[in-house]
């Protein structure tokens, strides 16, 4: 296989590949996890990872919302009925079956998630203004790759792509 001027053998290029993959997933779990420990907002981080689901899904099904977070429907369930009685989740009749529902953000459910992403912002801002003005263009063209990247994973997949503000 010819790539970027060089020779490769497909195996150690999969190889390579699957290798990049995993790193790529640990740093941006490893981001996440800080992020979360270090942020401050008022529910928990189950709850606000699922505001941040629905709002990445769009009104969904409690069954799709269980399958995306590889939990029981039961579990789910019991989260959304906790964010729908904090009035930040609400359930909408299923537009291609009357017998269905949806679960939606409220507008105080997109309040919240706004809120809990500044927060998380905020925690990494005194990192990020530790980078040198190289450093920083560094990260806004990673950044803007794996946009890109998502993008492509997005397109083939069973799932939306994620909304702009994610």
């Amino acid at each position: 296989m010819y790539i970027g001027g060089m020779v490769t053998n497909p195996d150690t290029a999969d190889t390579a590949d699957t290798a990049l993959g995993a790193e790529l997933l640990r740093v941006i779990a490893r981001f996440n996890r800080w992020a979360t420990r270090h942020g401050e907002w008022a529910i928990p981080a189950a709850q606000a990872r699922l505001l941040a689901q629905v709002d990445e899904l769009g009104p969904a099904r409690i069954g799709a919302l269980a399958r995306a977070d590889h939990c029981s429907q039961p579990a789910m369930t019991t989260q959304v009925r906790r964010l729908e009685s904090a009035g930040l989740l609400t359930r909408i009749p299923d537009p291609a079956d009357g017998r269905a529902v949806l679960v939606s953000l409220t507008s105080s459910g997109r309040r919240a998630l706004d809120e809990i992403r500044a927060a998380r912002a905020s925690a990494l801002a005194p990192v990020i203004d530790r980078l040198d003005a190289r450093e920083r263009e560094r990260v806004r063209a990673a950044l803007h790759t794996l946009t890109d990247l998502l993008a492509a994973a997005s397109a083939g997949a069973d799932e939306p792509a994620p909304r702009e503000n994610d």
